[in-house]
């Protein structure tokens, strides 16, 4: 028997798993399966996150190189400009193994994937589902769900969410260009939200998100613009990733839980709507959520915590017309507003 069964494998549950009350006894179900498309980069809020866990990050999760610019490309009028940015870029595989390497002994990890759930007079009873087909029923008094966009625990204990949904598309290919970059792309003829390229040591990926229909189409139509607007040979790509990403625009958009179950991170529609950066608020929620276990009604506990994150979040809808809105965008652009001026190669 636990006290807390924990759903998910990413940042949000590896750090509530390290972070909540010794006391309890928690089940992690770490779904792991096919890595997520990620850009990979600690923003300053996650940077600032992680030093308030007065952790530092190991040589072993960065990669090369560190870029201190973002290229922003319209691929409509080919115009450009460059963005300092402070970023830490990192692999992301490794930041995620990294973090869950440092849960307590109070967590029990277990490899599966969870494919049922309900409630039930004492709790909840969550079936999971091994690798080997196996099937497992457990149960506990609490529920977290740090599943994710896609999470099973919204679906299944709160309904539809009332959130935009995205897909994202991102591939590796074997890096060429002998000055790495990190960009920002906008392409108002293949989608209405934003895409990404960086170097991460020996490659280069590009992905973005879609519009669920046609969604492969557009990124493959997207990547050919990309590529010939910056002159690559992007060659067969090693691998591709998809996943849904979620952009909140309006406060029905957030759950937070209840009734003994709660969301953290993307699972709760916590990312950025302007840049789809997640990773922050996945830190953010999770030590939320882990102090607030501690208090007599948790709930309200961890509503009060993230009413400036959520706020926070819905704020970033106020500069999305001037990056996704095309005679807007190249209004900012032709500006030069707060663009750095970057020497010809």
């Amino acid at each position: 028997m636990y006290d807390l069964i924990l759903i998910g494998s990413g940042p949000a549950a590896a750090v509530f798993a390290r972070l909540a009350p010794r006391s309890l006894r928690i089940l992690l179900i770490d779904g792991g399966g096919r890595p997520k498309p990620c850009g990979g980069l600690l923003a300053p809020d996650a940077q600032k996150a992680l030093a308030r866990f007065e952790l530092t990050l190991p040589k072993a999760v960065l990669v090369d190189p560190q870029i201190f610019s973002v290229r922003t490309i319209d691929l409509a009028t080919r115009r450009q400009r460059y963005y300092q940015r402070m970023y830490i870029n990192v692999d992301r595989r490794r930041f995620d193994q990294w973090l869950m390497d440092m849960v307590g002994d109070n967590v029990t990890v277990l490899r599966g994937r969870c494919t049922a759930l309900r409630r039930t007079d004492g709790g909840f009873a969550v079936t999971c589902t091994a690798p080997g087909g196996v099937r497992q029923e457990f149960r506990a008094p609490l529920l977290v769900g740090g599943d994710g966009a896609d999470s099973i625990v919204r679906r299944t204990l709160f309904g539809p969410a009332k959130i935009r949904r995205y897909t994202a598309i991102q591939q590796w290919f074997p890096l060429s260009d002998a000055n790495p970059f990190y960009s920002c792309v906008f392409d108002a003829a293949t989608s209405p939200c934003c895409s990404w390229s960086i170097c991460k040591d020996s490659h280069l990926i590009f992905g973005g998100a879609f519009p669920p229909q046609n969604c492969r189409a557009a990124f493959e139509a997207q990547k050919a613009r990309f590529a010939s607007c910056l002159g690559l040979a992007l060659g067969q790509p090693e691998r591709t990733e998809a996943c849904q990403v979620l952009r909140p625009h309006r406060p029905a958009s957030f759950c937070l839980g209840g009734d003994n179950a709660y969301l953290i991170g993307e699972a709760a529609g916590l990312i950025s709507p302007s840049s789809l950066e997640g990773i922050s608020s996945a830190l953010i929620s999770a030590c939320a959520l882990a102090e607030s276990l501690q208090e007599t009604d948790p709930l309200r506990v961890y509503r009060k915590k993230l009413r400036r994150l959520r706020g926070k979040l819905l704020a970033k809808n106020l500069k999305c017309p001037f990056m996704y809105h095309p005679l807007l965008r190249d209004l900012v652009l032709r500006s030069g507003l707060t663009s750095i001026e970057v020497s010809a190669r």
